[in-house]
């Protein structure tokens, strides 16, 4: 099969699937587009894949991907495995399939056998380093459990945002490729005037960062001017911080304005 790129080799190799598929040492991009077509696919098989720690956590290092991808390890259909000695070709192995994705430039190949013999040695040979692997720690907390528990916890209109930044983003890894997911919280948080304690609490909750590093990178955005914060009194205890926009950039952004408004002010 010889397609425009590599989410379309993918997608045609997962559609025409029997049964489980082994994907082996697959590419970075294959690791992002193998998880972005799992997510568009109604009918998707299990796969199980099988690849080197750096890969892995290099492309994880994307809130946005891992947490897409934590939702399909909940969902039952993708494990993760780290590959030590990892193998020279990027591998499909199905049932009764293989494939070797080659990457041509303007172009991408699906280099299909469905010769038995091959396919059954290749899928012994790949099921035994499956099985002498160590699992992959996926820390990212699953997209779908942030979503509901940011609306349940601090507001639909906090979530509406929250997802509305992600969505004008290609990447959330909190360098020169996007903003981080705590500063999207943040921002988000600060834009519907909440509190600080709640969105670091709901934060440490769901497993996106500890309070401390809320509070840290609280303190670097309200230094940078992005943030600004009023006391809010208490019944009992310390006054806590309502978190609010600083700079009027941000604060006449619209959602889908708000990361790269943000990140101009950044850099």
């Amino acid at each position: 099969m010889v397609e425009r790129n590599v989410a379309d080799v993918l997608r045609a190799a997962l559609a025409d699937a029997s049964g489980e598929v082994l994907a082996v040492h697959p590419s970075a991009e294959a690791i992002e587009e193998l998880v972005n077509v799992m997510t568009e696919l109604d009918d998707v098989p299990a796969v199980r894949l099988l690849a080197p720690e750096g890969v892995l956590k290099d492309v994880m290092g994307d809130f946005i991907l891992a947490s897409t991808a934590a939702d399909r390890i909940d969902d039952g259909v993708l494990s993760l495995r780290v590959a030590e000695e990892p193998p020279t070709n990027s591998l499909l192995i199905t049932e009764d399939e293989l494939v070797a994705v080659v990457d041509a430039g303007d172009r991408v190949a699906g280099l299909v056998t469905d010769d038995e013999a091959f396919v059954g040695s290749a899928n012994g040979r790949y099921d035994e380093l499956w099985a002498g692997a160590k699992g992959f720690s996926l820390r990212t907390p699953p997209i779908s459990r942030v979503r509901t528990t940011l609306s349940e916890d601090l507001g639909s209109g906090i979530e509406s945002d929250f997802t509305g930044v992600l969505a004008s983003l290609e990447t959330a890894r909190g360098d020169d490729d996007g903003l981080d997911e705590v500063t999207i919280s943040l921002l988000v948080a600060a834009k519907n005037e909440a509190l600080l304690y709640d969105i670091s609490k709901w934060g440490e909750d769901v497993g996106i960062a500890s309070k401390a590093t809320f509070s840290r990178t609280k303190t670097k955005l309200e230094d940078m001017g992005l943030l600004d914060t009023e006391k809010v009194p208490i019944d009992v205890g310390r006054p806590r911080l309502r978190l609010m926009l600083g700079d009027e950039r941000l604060q006449g952004a619209d959602t889908d304005q708000l990361a790269s408004v943000a990140q101009t002010i950044l850099t």
